[in-house]
């Protein structure tokens, strides 16, 4: 198996010799190229063609997220940030993320030699999670949907979408999206071209703690919904996106004819906190035929399970297709256990919510 190949763009010569050291001893990666700013890594990419981008934010010159934003429009690299600035939860990192990077690794403005040596192991496994995700262009969108594999599942047929009746507007069928690498972007996409009347939304979203605060204030800028970090007891309304927290696990409930979602703490399921498979299972118990499941990008399975019991319940579900997806993981698992309706590119999922909400 060829190693993969990664490219590292840090003004700091220690970052770059420590990383490319660290790096040394794995027979899985290896470091091509260096380059002290954005303006030289440009130069550079003419005549090498990376796996992998190791990019730091704050560089003489073009800062990160200006080069990072000129590559991703072009010709898209994937990208992992490594930076002082992309500490939890701050805004540079979520911008980043947003700009296209598949991770940020936060560095410390102290003991830096020492916390990157130890953070070798770390490290590599992102780099080669990043090494098989595939960023789309911001310019660039895929416009048809994808048939479904022949695994079984039924295909529903496309529909043009229907105004939404004073029926449909009055009954709240909840919507709930699973999502991981790449998630941040599609999320955006999808949100952002929902009207203020679409129906209540919960969102695991693989994300770590005190990223998601933030990321649902920012959605909330750009999107005619409103978006915000879920709170334990909060009712799933119309308008409403809620995304839960990172570090937490988010289940749907119902009572008295309405939804609400609880947050508690919990153990890890599929290696992750919050878990899509725990936010499906708990729509599939409580709100059966009457919720709409959509499983985005994402490495991994987390998800495909959960998805299987709202499918084999009677909800409709939903896969992103894989010419749009970063990581097309989480959507495969689920078509390959037969649990999806429809494979969609991501500019058809908002169309999708919106003749899901008003079917009769």
């Amino acid at each position: 198996m060829e190693s993969i190949k990664v490219f590292v763009v840090d003004d700091s010569a220690v970052v770059r010799q420590t990383i490319t050291h660290m790096l040394s001893g794995s027979s899985e990666i290896e470091v091509i190229a260096t380059a002290p700013n954005p303006l030289i890594a440009l130069q550079t990419l003419k005549k090498i063609r990376p796996d992998v981008m190791l990019l730091d934010i704050e560089m003489p010159g073009m800062d990160g997220l200006t080069f990072l934003r000129q590559i991703m429009s072009s010709d898209p690299i994937p990208t992992v940030i490594c930076s002082t600035l992309g500490t939890d939860g701050s805004k540079v990192a979520l911008e980043a993320l947003a700009a296209g990077a598949v991770a940020v690794v936060p560095k410390p403005k102290l003991g830096l030699k020492q916390f990157l040596e130890d953070s070798r192991r770390e490290m590599i496994q992102t780099l080669k999670a990043a090494a098989r995700s595939r960023p789309r262009s911001r310019v660039a969108q895929a416009t048809t949907a994808s048939a479904i594999p022949d695994y079984g599942t039924r295909a529903v047929p496309q529909r043009a979408v229907p105004a939404p009746s004073v029926h449909a507007l009055a009954v709240n069928k909840p919507v709930v999206i699973g999502s991981s690498t790449g998630g941040t972007q599609a999320l955006e996409e999808v949100l952002t071209a929902l009207p203020p009347h679409a129906p209540g939304i919960a969102i695991a979203q693989h994300m770590p703690e005190k990223f998601t605060a933030m990321y649902a204030e920012r959605l909330n800028g750009l999107c005619a919904i409103h978006v915000r970090e879920a709170r334990d007891g909060d009712r799933l309304e119309r308008g409403l996106a809620l995304i839960a927290p990172g570090g937490r696990h988010m289940q749907l409930r119902k009572a008295g004819g309405q939804y609400f979602v609880v947050v508690a703490d919990g153990p890890p399921v599929n290696r992750h906190k919050p878990s899509v498979d725990v936010l499906f299972r708990s729509a599939a118990d409580c709100a059966g035929r009457d919720v709409l499941g959509m499983i985005l990008t994402g490495m991994g399975d987390d998800g495909a399970r959960g998805m299987k019991q709202l499918h084999d319940g009677g909800a409709r579900t939903i896969a992103q297709n894989e010419e749009t997806c970063v990581v097309f993981g989480m959507p495969k698992e689920a078509i390959m256990l037969r649990a999806v309706d429809e494979v969609l590119p991501l500019n058809q999922m908002a169309r999708a919510i919106l003749q899901f909400d008003a079917r009769a």
